[in-house]
């Protein structure tokens, strides 16, 4: 589950599950498109460069739909989370983190990562993706850490108080926060928004991340960390996506306004704001199915994001290495629009 005009994931040549940690931290594998290592790295065995443009696939991409919210295990091409790619080095280790919207896109791609870097993580979704649920919940025993998979509605706000103190138990506290399950569904007038389209995007993008950060505050001591899944359209609102959009600016506000409300008690809290990405969302209604296929072509690269690039900017609001940065909203947006 998670964003964006814009949102989502994975890459060709990822079928299954894989579990092997290659190349450098936070970077991805060889692109499927052909992308080779260049410069001094390649030859020394340091991190090899890689050209960002090609190293990930390009529109067109297949058309292609789902009924929402959409599973990762059924998009061509597979987002890449990470599964390949990702290398910790025990940046969160002993941590214990939440993640909303864990098992696909965004939030599979932090719950990986911080999963490697040595976190338990107990992590939501809706029943009906349990299938790639249970492809996390592998990820991250293979890794030696904790799983803890927490299917269940967020538009509820009792579920949301269960959910928190379910993680807590089974984590043994709590200490990171993600905030990432997000409900998106491009519709192209005001004419045609429903009143039951618009409550169920603000319960599930802000309704939600209150009730769960309400409930989470009870367990967050000095450095812990909430980090909220924002979006570009926050800052360049799509003309289809309004009612998503508008939820995203609250996310934002709602951030910043939380970091003054916590910071003295060493409480950080940031949030990212992500461009178009490769995710479920995206066939699952968040994009019109005739528009899916250009998907991210008019960023400057030429592409959307993936996951996979996404999490190291998860794991370092969530380490210690971003202790001055709270209230912040950090952009990866392909070079179009964002903070």
């Amino acid at each position: 589950m998670n964003p964006e005009d814009i949102d989502s994931s994975r890459r060709l040549v990822v079928g299954g599950i894989a579990t092997g940690m290659v190349a450098a931290f936070g970077t991805p594998v060889l692109a499927q498109q052909g992308n080779a290592p260049t410069g001094a790295g390649a030859a020394s065995g340091a991190p090899a460069m890689r050209n960002p443009v090609t190293e990930y696939p390009r529109p067109p991409f297949p058309r292609q739909e789902q009924e929402w919210p959409g599973l990762a295990s059924r998009m061509t091409p597979r987002p890449d989370h990470g599964e390949t790619s990702y290398k910790g080095s025990g940046r969160l280790a002993g941590r214990k983190a939440l993640v909303t919207g864990g098992d696909s896109g965004i939030g599979r791609a932090a719950a990986i990562a911080f999963a490697r870097e040595g976190a338990d993580v107990a992590f939501n979704y809706l029943p009906a993706e349990e299938p790639d649920a249970r492809e996390v919940v592998e990820l991250i025993r293979a890794e030696g850490r904790k799983a803890i998979p927490l299917p269940g509605d967020i538009r509820d706000e009792a579920f949301c108080n269960k959910l928190v103190a379910d993680a807590a138990r089974e984590l043994g506290g709590l200490d990171i926060l993600v905030n990432n399950a997000a409900r998106q569904h491009s519709v192209p007038s005001i004419l045609e928004l429903t009143t039951e389209q618009l409550d169920e995007t603000f319960k599930t993008n802000v309704y939600a991340m209150f009730w769960i950060t309400k409930a989470a505050m009870r367990h967050l001591g000095p450095g812990s960390t909430i980090i909220n899944t924002s979006s570009v359209t926050a800052y360049e609102p799509s003309a289809n996506l309004l009612d998503y959009s508008a939820t995203k600016a609250a996310i934002m506000s709602f951030t910043k306004s939380l970091a003054k409300q916590v910071a003295q008690k060493g409480i950080r809290v940031n949030a990212v704001a992500p461009g178009p990405v490769w995710t479920p969302l995206q066939p699952s209604g968040g994009q019109p199915p005739d528009q899916l296929t250009s998907f991210g072509g008019d960023t400057p690269m030429g592409r959307p994001g993936q996951p996979a690039e996404l999490a190291p900017i998860y794991v370092l609001l969530a380490s210690q290495d971003s202790s001055y940065a709270t209230g912040q909203v950090y952009g990866a947006v392909g070079g179009r629009g964002g903070p």
